[in-house]
């Protein structure tokens, strides 16, 4: 499905991630793990087209898709669910998810709606509320389902436990983990180690802009550095 090798990403004279190489197989739900400045976000904004990369390769499906437009990485079936939510708080829910189908059709777009919100019941009870007066939790639902509008074949989401208590972290995490039981492929990054370990297949470890350590989740688990610097 997705396939990275040999990133290098700089942001001016800094480099943020070196000799990066990453894959996720159709169906996967993939991890990446790190402590803040690890790279993580960079690493999805390098794949999406928001920044630039000094060197390397990625590829969607066969397809090479290093330093495409955003929208048309969306148009090839691949969205991302950014790091701090980013709904549009003064429009309503449902405007929100219309917003996220562009690309789609006004019948489409309706009817797209009604089919990413049905794992979301609380959007559907508050669809003509605006955005902006929904919980964290709630608008990182919000965000989650606007992302699934388009149908991607990989979806990309970017610390979604950030800024969230401990409960809502859990309920967010069980509709990610329902969304790749009905067939989404997933890469995700976040701080939040022990989450992001428990949901994926396979996960990655990021230490200042390189790849340390990879495995299965109980590979990892299982792995000194994990254990002592994510897992306590």
């Amino acid at each position: 499905m997705l396939k990275v090798q040999g990133l290098n990403t700089y942001y001016g004279q800094v480099c943020a991630l070196e000799d990066m190489n990453i894959h996720v197989k159709e169906r996967e739900a993939v991890s990446v793990i790190g402590a803040n400045g690890a790279g993580k976000s960079t690493l999805l904004k390098s794949i999406m087209g928001e920044v630039k990369p000094k060197s390397g390769e990625i590829k969607l499906v066969d397809k090479t898709i290093t330093n495409s437009r955003t929208f048309r990485l969306v148009n090839h079936g691949m969205t991302l669910v950014p790091e701090g939510r980013q709904v549009f708080p003064y429009l309503s829910v449902w405007d929100n998810l219309i917003l996220g189908g562009y690309t789609l059709n006004q019948k489409d777009r309706a009817k797209m709606a009604e089919e990413v919100s049905e794992p979301f019941p609380i959007l559907r009870e508050r669809k003509n509320q605006m955005a902006g007066l929904l919980s964290g939790g709630e608008q990182q639902m919000l965000a989650i389902a606007r992302a699934m509008m388009v149908s991607p074949k990989l979806l990309l989401l970017d610390e979604p436990s950030m800024g969230l208590s401990p409960r809502l972290v859990y309920e967010v995490y069980e509709k990610i983990t329902e969304l790749h039981q009905r067939g989404t492929t997933i890469l995700l990054v976040d701080q939040n180690a022990e989450m992001a370990i428990d949901f994926c297949d396979r996960a990655y470890v990021l230490m200042a802009g390189r790849l340390v350590g990879e495995g299965t989740k109980q590979e990892l688990k299982d792995t000194e550095i994990v254990r002592k610097s994510y897992l306590g």
